[in-house]
């Protein structure tokens, strides 16, 4: 059998100075397994090549040699396994150099790094390791410190000021009542009951400001080494808007193509899918929609029910369009279709978005939806929302 790594030599003659190895077979194996293999780190492989060219009777001068190592090297871990067995082969606990911060201190560092700068005096909107390190010394925290070591120790709980989120705070006083209802809904269940086989759940908002890009030099396709080359200049070819409505549980896009936004482009396309099946035969269809002009305030769902009395509109919270899940379809629309588009005019943009449209209902699946009643409602207790 081959043995990796340099398997050591097994003529020579144990010294009269050196120990005696026996192996037992559970031992063998275990040791065998360092030695060949190519993963383990050089001090255990090297530790294991040892006391097997002992036990196979080889003398330290011998495996020394063979090993590229010194005799007093062998003779370390050839004792240390005659007396301790598997476990003199491991690394003695070290004392290392005594520590030069305390415990406390390193917790204030990381306390400050958790704090906004302008509420300690520092003029400044993020921290840097550095900046860190010279204010944790001015404010008599540590008597000196640096920025790598610093780094250290933001690294261990993940701590990262110098990146920001941006976020909206929930506005709405009935942010937890409304978002309840919607996350429901994708649950399949309204007011407390489940949704039958023939009711349906719409998820629609409009895509606005499409802008049809002309390249003023066309794409250079991909090549060996190096990915398409887009040409960073453009001409402007005026704007569309794309109004699509996203069946959550089905995974189906009905959408059209409109030249501007407000709300009889967006009646159409209620029109369009109200009056196609399996919605126009529906018990109930729930059209989840935000707060956009369109389709906003009692108005409009007086519009919708009048037009459509089996359709209910429900309005999410403001600012809460990351509930509406037709927008994962347009981030995927913006990504596959669009960006790094190169569009002769209008047509040719509204081409491009519907070709998507049927291709992506070909193959697509109901977005795997995981934030449910409870984790809003977790989220509204840490931020103090009244539900």
């Amino acid at each position: 059998m081959p043995w990796g790594r340099g398997w050591p030599g097994r003529t020579g003659r144990v010294s009269r100075r050196a120990t005696a190895i026996t192996l037992t077979c559970d031992v063998r194996a275990v040791l065998a397994g360092r030695a060949r293999s190519l993963t383990v780190p050089r001090r255990d492989w090297l530790r294991a090549a040892i006391v097997l060219a002992a036990a196979d009777g080889a003398s330290n001068t011998t495996i020394a040699t063979d090993l590229g190592v010194c005799e007093d090297t062998v003779g370390k871990w050839r004792g240390r396994f005659a007396r301790e067995g598997l476990a003199g082969l491991v690394d003695r606990p070290r004392s290392g150099r005594p520590a030069r911060f305390t415990a406390v201190q390193v917790a204030e560092v990381k306390a400050l790094a958790c704090t906004r700068p302008a509420d300690v005096g520092a003029p400044l909107e993020r921290w840097s390791n550095a900046e860190l390190a010279r204010h944790a010394a001015r404010e008599g925290i540590v008597a000196g410190v640096s920025a790598s070591s610093v780094g250290r120790w933001l690294a261990r709980d993940a701590i990262r000021p110098w990146q920001h989120r941006s976020w909206i705070f929930p506005r709405d006083p009935a942010f937890v009542a409304k978002a309840s209802r919607v996350l429901d809904l994708y649950a399949r269940i309204w007011d407390g009951a489940p949704l039958g086989e023939n009711d349906y759940v719409i998820s629609a908002d409009e895509k606005s400001q499409l802008q049809a890009l002309r390249r003023c030099h066309p794409t250079a396709p991909a090549q060996a080494r190096h990915g398409p080359r887009v040409e960073f200049e453009y001409q402007r070819g005026g704007t569309l808007a794309y109004f699509a409505a996203y069946d959550v549980h089905h995974a189906h896009v009905i959408g059209r193509i409109e030249p501007t936004t407000g709300i009889a482009p967006f009646h159409r396309l209620v029109d369009q899918v109200m009056t196609a099946e399996p919605y126009a035969s529906a018990r109930r269809v729930f059209w989840v929609v935000d707060n956009g002009s369109s389709h906003n305030g009692q108005t409009s769902i007086r519009r919708m029910s009048a037009a459509h009395p089996t359709a209910t509109l429900v309005h999410l919270p403001v600012h809460a369009s990351w509930l509406n899940q037709v927008e994962i379809y347009f981030s995927i629309l913006q990504r596959k279709a669009i960006e790094r588009g190169d569009f002769a005019d209008l047509d040719a943009l509204g081409d491009r978005v519907m070709g998507f449209q049927d291709l992506y209902n070909q193959t697509a699946a109901p977005f795997d939806w995981k934030y449910t009643r409870a984790d809003l409602l977790k989220t509204a207790s840490g931020l103090a929302l009244a539900a």
